[in-house]
């Protein structure tokens, strides 16, 4: 069971409390009550949208900073850094409702299966008797990569690591982030779609700068992601590159981030779930370092809230009569 929701207090919930309403959800082992997440809802949405930012998290326990090798390093290669600032902006202009988890991703990766575990980082290894949702997993290809759900290395860096970890420590981990993280997601969805009879997803992420591919002269700025086809409805994807190619900005589709364990699980187009992951280069909003927001900040966040827009609204048509009545009222 997930654990129980908290409010947020004005100072926690930031610059969309005195506008939105603020629940927080879930926990942080070793930072008391601090929330695992936070969801905001402006007091009427005005698209059938929730933006959802699983890998910003910054809050870290002192002890999980001790045991990495290389904090700094590692903490900035594995968070989408800033990447809810962007968020924040798209969901307050496009009045949608805006998912954003606190936790960091070296704690627990929200988008992995709960069963992409490398237990050879468990104190014990392996258990027996694992959980029938957690034994269908086991060996998956993320894990032993090492960006599992607990990430264990970083290509070309190496072990993020110093020890295992204890079971009772991972335990909790999926118990307060993981389990309540998707509760959360899944029943703001369910509230979307009952309100307007459809919900789009968008799970936002940032990525690393890629290079241009064969015949093309610039490199992607934005990767949309929809699990080739079967996490929305394939106007959504389309109409997207098309928005994006009509204001000059470089996108590809499903190459290289198709989408992970959200669109998965949260995806369901038949059911009128509509899901896709939307990665923005982290150059076009970072500094030199890619560590601090700069100066393309509000021009990115600008460029998608015009995306988020024209999804919301093509999702509210796939969604009928009903949708659209809500979008004009």
């Amino acid at each position: 069971m997930a654990p129980p929701s908290r409010s947020l207090d004005a100072r926690a919930a930031g610059p969309l409390s005195s506008q939105r309403r603020a629940v927080s959800g879930g926990f942080i082992p070793g930072l008391g009550d601090a929330p695992a997440f936070t969801l905001t809802r402006p007091p009427r949405l005005g698209l059938p949208v929730l933006v959802a930012v699983p890998h910003a998290g910054r809050a870290y326990p002192d002890h999980v900073t001790a045991r990495m090798r290389d904090p700094g390093h590692a903490q900035l290669r594995l968070e989408d850094r800033h990447v809810d600032r962007l968020a924040i902006a798209i969901a307050r202009e496009a009045g949608a409702a805006l998912l954003v988890a606190h936790a960091p991703r070296a704690l627990l990766d929200l988008n992995r299966a709960p069963g992409d575990i490398d237990w050879d980082m468990i104190e014990g290894g392996r258990p027996a008797d694992l959980p029938a949702h957690i034994a269908v997993h086991h060996g998956n290809a993320r894990a032993r990569s090492g960006l599992g759900l607990v990430p264990r290395r970083l290509p070309g860096s190496g072990e993020i690591w110093r020890g295992r970890l204890s079971r009772d420590e991972l335990t909790a981990r999926i118990e307060g982030i993981h389990t309540a993280y998707h509760a959360m997601l899944s029943d703001e969805l369910a509230r979307i779609r009952q309100e307007w009879g459809v919900a789009l997803l968008v799970d936002l992420h940032s990525m690393p700068p890629l290079r241009a591919g064969e015949g093309e002269a610039r490199a992607p700025l934005v990767v949309i992601g929809d699990r080739f086809g079967a996490s929305c409805h394939n106007r959504l994807a389309g109409r997207a590159l098309a928005h994006l190619e009509t204001r000059g900005v470089t996108a590809t589709h499903n190459r290289p981030y198709s989408g992970g364990y959200v669109l998965d699980r949260h995806g369901a187009p038949q059911d009128g779930t509509h899901a896709v992951q939307i990665e923005v280069c982290r150059t076009a909003y970072l500094d030199r370092n890619l560590a601090e927001p700069a100066a393309g900040l509000p021009a990115v966040a600008a460029m998608l809230t015009s995306l988020v827009r024209e999804l919301g609204a093509e999702a509210a048509r796939i969604g009928g009569a009903h949708a659209l009545r809500q979008a004009a009222e």
